[in-house]
């Protein structure tokens, strides 16, 4: 590989990155072009750790000799159990702790297979392997997210040559800014949609941050809560009251979103969604969908959690439709993207309702009239109330008993 190959696969990954490759393809592409170039790479890994509620980060692997092997892996925790063991007896471990940037074993030459990785690239027939670590400085680390890890592996008989290290050098330091660039887009998508909801999410990365702009949507909207929620805190072990909370909000987060809803807050024990509702009678359809295998999740996590001995409870439903305000609403330095109007209000009233009528499920008038009429018939009167901060009296309805 000469000085014009270096430059010319240079320049294109950061057109690449720049577009906005994935980083499998990036890495696959790279490889390629690389071989082509006369460096004889055989397996290339790149991973780098990320902001995200479940796992760790993300590790990309290619390799040329057809093996099936998962291109894309998202690690788990790795400051324990085997995972933090793995961890620590790798070459990049090593580094880290040496403050080193490369680690490079010419297996096949006389030096050591000094760690389990090693091995394994000898045992495949590698004859060179390396790896290095480059590092993002402390104001620029999100997280765990602290640099991009990369190791190369060859099979040719005389190894890297020094030509080979140095165009690796020179290109692979260019091919970890463009991973991070990728990763840390994947991180604002994963941010805003954790903390504000799928459709909000998109909305804001679409450039709706302004202050004050906000579209009129046609919507149904859910409160729900738990039964009971006061009584449980002040009698439970303070350990074991955000385990609770986490697993009944997995039981309404999860259905409301398989529904076709969107969460987008979430209020001690309340949740606020909505379903956009272009088709009011498939959006009322969908929110009575995500009620029912909500249901169905929180009669599953009683029966466990029950048997362990640990509190259990319900949840109560409001529901109603609407036209509302969604989009940014706040102080020039903290906005929070949510729904705003008479109907957002009314379904909060509508949703306290429940433990008055003691019914799980309270719906709307106007909830009930745009339903499809087969779903209608599945609904009962449970008489006009008067809702507090609302004009006038209010129709409800909950769910036929014998249907819940």
């Amino acid at each position: 590989m000469n000085a014009e190959d270096i430059d010319r696969i240079a320049d294109w990954i950061v057109r690449r990155g720049l577009e906005g490759i994935d980083e499998i393809g990036l890495l696959r592409e790279f490889c390629d072009k690389c071989r082509a170039a006369g460096l004889p790479v055989a397996r290339g890994l790149a991973f780098i750790d990320t902001l995200h509620p479940v796992y760790e980060g993300r590790i990309f692997r290619w390799r040329d000799d057809g093996v099936e092997e998962e291109p894309v892996r998202e690690y788990g925790r790795s400051d324990q159990g085997a995972a933090a063991e793995s961890w620590r007896a790798s070459p990049f471990y090593h580094l880290l702790q040496t403050g080193g940037e490369e680690l490079r074993r010419r297996i096949s030459f006389g030096d050591p297979a000094d760690y389990q990785i090693v091995q394994e690239i000898k045992d495949a027939g590698h004859t060179d392997y390396i790896v290095f670590v480059h590092r993002f400085a402390g104001s620029s680390t999100i997280g765990e997210m602290d640099g991009v890890y990369s190791a190369w592996a060859t099979r040719h008989e005389e190894g890297f040559t020094d030509a080979n290290i140095a165009a690796l050098r020179r290109l692979v330091p260019t091919l970890a800014l463009a991973i991070k660039s990728s990763a840390l887009a994947r991180i604002a998508g994963t941010l805003v949609e954790v903390y504000l909801g799928r459709d909000a999410g998109r909305r804001v990365l679409d450039g709706r941050i302004q202050r004050g702009v906000a579209d009129r949507i046609d919507a149904v909207l859910w409160f729900s809560d738990l039964r009971s929620f006061t009584t449980i805190t002040d009698s439970a072990a303070p350990g074991e009251i955000i385990p609770l909370l986490n697993d009944y909000a997995d039981a309404v987060i999860t259905s409301i979103q398989q529904a076709g809803g969107d969460v987008l807050k979430l209020i001690g024990d309340g949740t606020l969604a909505i379903f956009p509702a272009e088709d009011p009678a498939k959006a009322c359809a969908k929110a009575l969908k995500a009620e029912a295998e909500m249901r169905r999740r929180v009669r599953e996590l009683n029966d466990r959690r029950g048997g362990e001995g640990r509190a259990t409870t319900e949840v109560y439903v409001g529901l109603h439709i609407g036209e509302v305000l969604f989009g940014n609403i706040g102080s020039v330095d903290r906005l929070d993207f949510t729904v705003v109007g008479p109907a957002v209000n009314e379904a909060s009233r509508i949703a306290s309702m429940c433990r008055s009528v003691d019914r799980p499920v309270l719906v709307s008038s106007a909830f009930a009239e745009a339903l499809p009429a087969y779903k209608r018939r599945d609904l009962v009167s449970v008489g006009r109330f008067a809702l507090r901060g609302v004009g006038k009296a209010q129709d409800l309805y909950t769910l036929d008993p014998t249907l819940i």
